[in-house]
Protein backbone atom coordinates (compact mmCIF):
# COMPACT_ATOMS: atom_id res chain seq x y z
CA UNK A 1 0.00 0.00 0.00
CA UNK A 2 2.87 2.29 0.57
CA UNK A 3 3.77 1.86 -2.95
CA UNK A 4 0.64 2.83 -4.23
CA UNK A 5 0.62 5.67 -2.68
CA UNK A 6 4.15 6.85 -3.60
CA UNK A 7 3.54 6.58 -7.13
CA UNK A 8 1.40 9.09 -7.84
CA UNK A 9 4.33 11.46 -6.36
CA UNK A 10 7.00 9.59 -8.17
CA UNK A 11 4.98 10.70 -11.69
CA UNK A 12 4.48 14.44 -10.19
CA UNK A 13 8.47 14.43 -9.85
CA UNK A 14 9.48 12.74 -13.01
CA UNK A 15 7.13 15.04 -14.93
CA UNK A 16 8.14 18.21 -13.25
CA UNK A 17 12.16 17.43 -13.68
CA UNK A 18 10.97 16.55 -17.27
CA UNK A 19 9.28 19.96 -18.22
CA UNK A 20 12.25 22.00 -16.25
CA UNK A 21 14.16 20.30 -18.54
CA UNK A 22 12.36 21.21 -21.47
CA UNK A 23 12.10 24.85 -20.81
CA UNK A 24 15.26 25.01 -19.62
CA UNK A 25 17.85 27.23 -22.30
CA UNK A 26 19.64 24.68 -24.37
CA UNK A 27 23.05 25.59 -26.49
CA UNK A 28 24.24 24.14 -28.95
CA UNK A 29 27.52 21.71 -27.59
CA UNK A 30 27.11 23.57 -24.01
CA UNK A 31 27.90 27.09 -25.33
CA UNK A 32 26.62 29.50 -23.42
CA UNK A 33 26.31 32.91 -24.64
CA UNK A 34 27.98 36.12 -22.69
CA UNK A 35 26.73 38.77 -21.97
CA UNK A 36 28.32 42.23 -20.85
CA UNK A 37 26.77 42.56 -17.48
CA UNK A 38 27.86 38.65 -17.02
CA UNK A 39 31.80 39.57 -17.65
CA UNK A 40 33.26 41.10 -14.43
CA UNK A 41 34.98 44.88 -14.93
CA UNK A 42 38.57 44.95 -16.03
CA UNK A 43 40.24 48.08 -16.58
CA UNK A 44 41.94 48.56 -20.40
CA UNK A 45 45.20 49.50 -21.04
CA UNK A 46 45.88 53.18 -20.99
CA UNK A 47 48.96 55.37 -21.35
CA UNK A 48 50.36 58.49 -19.76
CA UNK A 49 48.96 62.02 -21.76
CA UNK A 50 51.90 64.33 -22.80
CA UNK A 51 52.40 66.74 -19.92
CA UNK A 52 49.25 69.68 -19.90
CA UNK A 53 50.09 72.92 -21.27
CA UNK A 54 48.41 76.06 -20.49
CA UNK A 55 46.70 76.57 -24.09
CA UNK A 56 44.58 73.41 -23.40
CA UNK A 57 43.56 73.78 -20.00
CA UNK A 58 39.80 74.48 -19.26
CA UNK A 59 39.08 76.26 -16.08
CA UNK A 60 35.99 74.47 -14.39
CA UNK A 61 34.32 75.23 -10.91
CA UNK A 62 34.35 73.73 -7.89
CA UNK A 63 33.50 75.28 -4.63
CA UNK A 64 33.12 78.61 -2.86
CA UNK A 65 35.41 77.74 0.15
CA UNK A 66 37.79 76.59 -2.16
CA UNK A 67 40.63 79.32 -2.96
CA UNK A 68 42.33 76.81 -5.71
CA UNK A 69 41.17 77.35 -9.19
CA UNK A 70 40.74 73.92 -11.25
CA UNK A 71 41.38 72.79 -14.83
CA UNK A 72 41.48 69.72 -17.06
CA UNK A 73 43.64 69.63 -20.16
CA UNK A 74 41.22 69.36 -22.88
CA UNK A 75 43.95 67.32 -24.52
CA UNK A 76 43.96 64.83 -21.95
CA UNK A 77 40.45 63.94 -21.82
CA UNK A 78 39.43 60.49 -22.99
CA UNK A 79 36.56 58.07 -22.52
CA UNK A 80 37.76 54.45 -22.25
CA UNK A 81 35.80 50.94 -23.81
CA UNK A 82 35.80 50.01 -20.07
CA UNK A 83 33.40 53.30 -18.97
CA UNK A 84 36.31 55.18 -17.37
CA UNK A 85 36.78 59.19 -18.30
CA UNK A 86 40.74 59.93 -17.96
CA UNK A 87 42.00 63.45 -17.66
CA UNK A 88 44.36 65.25 -16.53
CA UNK A 89 43.30 67.68 -13.52
CA UNK A 90 45.69 70.85 -12.64
CA UNK A 91 44.82 72.49 -9.20
CA UNK A 92 46.02 75.57 -9.35
CA UNK A 93 46.60 77.70 -5.67
CA UNK A 94 46.23 80.86 -5.11
CA UNK A 95 49.78 81.36 -5.02
CA UNK A 96 50.32 80.08 -8.56
CA UNK A 97 51.37 76.85 -7.46
CA UNK A 98 50.05 73.86 -9.84
CA UNK A 99 49.20 70.51 -8.37
CA UNK A 100 48.94 68.34 -11.56
CA UNK A 101 47.25 64.39 -11.28
CA UNK A 102 46.50 62.21 -14.47
CA UNK A 103 42.87 60.23 -12.86
CA UNK A 104 40.25 58.49 -13.95
CA UNK A 105 36.76 58.48 -13.21
CA UNK A 106 34.55 55.42 -12.82
CA UNK A 107 30.94 56.52 -13.25
CA UNK A 108 29.00 52.71 -12.94
CA UNK A 109 30.87 52.62 -9.26
CA UNK A 110 30.98 56.26 -8.68
CA UNK A 111 35.07 55.48 -7.90
CA UNK A 112 38.37 57.79 -8.51
CA UNK A 113 41.81 57.00 -8.97
CA UNK A 114 44.99 58.62 -9.19
CA UNK A 115 47.64 57.05 -11.78
CA UNK A 116 50.10 59.46 -11.57
CA UNK A 117 51.38 62.98 -10.14
CA UNK A 118 52.94 65.62 -11.74
CA UNK A 119 56.80 66.65 -11.23
CA UNK A 120 58.29 69.71 -11.46
CA UNK A 121 59.94 70.01 -15.22
CA UNK A 122 57.05 68.24 -16.64
CA UNK A 123 57.41 64.47 -16.10
CA UNK A 124 55.56 61.82 -14.31
CA UNK A 125 55.55 59.83 -11.33
CA UNK A 126 53.73 56.73 -10.71
CA UNK A 127 50.85 56.27 -8.34
CA UNK A 128 49.80 53.13 -6.70
CA UNK A 129 46.58 54.68 -5.43
CA UNK A 130 43.86 52.08 -5.85
CA UNK A 131 40.38 53.31 -6.78
CA UNK A 132 38.32 54.81 -4.19
CA UNK A 133 34.79 56.01 -3.62
CA UNK A 134 33.64 59.63 -4.47
CA UNK A 135 32.22 61.87 -1.74
CA UNK A 136 31.43 64.83 -1.83
CA UNK A 137 32.58 65.84 1.63
CA UNK A 138 36.02 64.21 0.75
CA UNK A 139 38.67 66.96 0.85
CA UNK A 140 39.04 66.34 -3.20
CA UNK A 141 35.70 67.49 -4.42
CA UNK A 142 37.18 68.34 -7.56
CA UNK A 143 36.49 64.67 -8.22
CA UNK A 144 32.48 64.86 -7.05
CA UNK A 145 32.62 67.78 -9.21
CA UNK A 146 33.40 66.41 -12.13
CA UNK A 147 31.83 63.45 -11.82
CA UNK A 148 28.40 65.26 -11.07
CA UNK A 149 28.84 68.25 -13.45
CA UNK A 150 30.20 66.78 -16.40
CA UNK A 151 31.80 63.68 -16.97
CA UNK A 152 29.22 60.87 -15.57
CA UNK A 153 25.27 60.89 -16.47
CA UNK A 154 22.99 58.44 -14.32
CA UNK A 155 25.56 56.46 -13.71
CA UNK A 156 27.04 56.35 -17.21
CA UNK A 157 29.90 58.02 -18.59
CA UNK A 158 29.88 60.36 -21.45
CA UNK A 159 29.93 58.93 -25.07
CA UNK A 160 33.10 61.33 -26.37
CA UNK A 161 36.01 63.43 -24.98
CA UNK A 162 34.57 65.80 -27.21
CA UNK A 163 31.08 65.87 -25.10
CA UNK A 164 33.23 65.92 -21.85
CA UNK A 165 35.19 69.20 -23.11
CA UNK A 166 31.78 70.62 -24.53
CA UNK A 167 30.83 70.39 -20.93
CA UNK A 168 33.38 71.73 -19.76
CA UNK A 169 33.73 75.02 -21.78
CA UNK A 170 29.93 75.98 -21.23
CA UNK A 171 30.35 75.06 -17.41
CA UNK A 172 28.32 72.09 -16.80
CA UNK A 173 26.42 69.32 -18.66
CA UNK A 174 23.44 69.97 -20.80
CA UNK A 175 21.64 67.08 -18.92
CA UNK A 176 22.75 67.21 -16.11
CA UNK A 177 20.00 68.61 -13.13
CA UNK A 178 20.95 71.30 -10.90
CA UNK A 179 20.39 71.57 -6.89
CA UNK A 180 17.07 73.21 -7.54
CA UNK A 181 15.78 70.25 -9.72
CA UNK A 182 15.89 72.96 -13.33
CA UNK A 183 18.20 71.77 -15.98
CA UNK A 184 21.12 73.26 -16.31
CA UNK A 185 21.91 75.85 -18.83
CA UNK A 186 25.72 75.23 -18.92
CA UNK A 187 26.48 78.56 -17.15
CA UNK A 188 27.08 79.14 -13.46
Amino acid sequence: MKLRSLAPAFAVLCIGTASAQVLAPQYPGGYKPQFDEDKPWEEQKWALPEYPADANLVRFYVSPTTPFEFFVDSKSVSVGKDGVVRYTLVARSPSGVDTVNYEGLRCATSEHRIYAFGRPGGSWSMSTVPWREISPSNAQRWQFTLQKDFFCLHGKSIRSASEGIAALEKGGHPWVKSLDGSWNSGTR
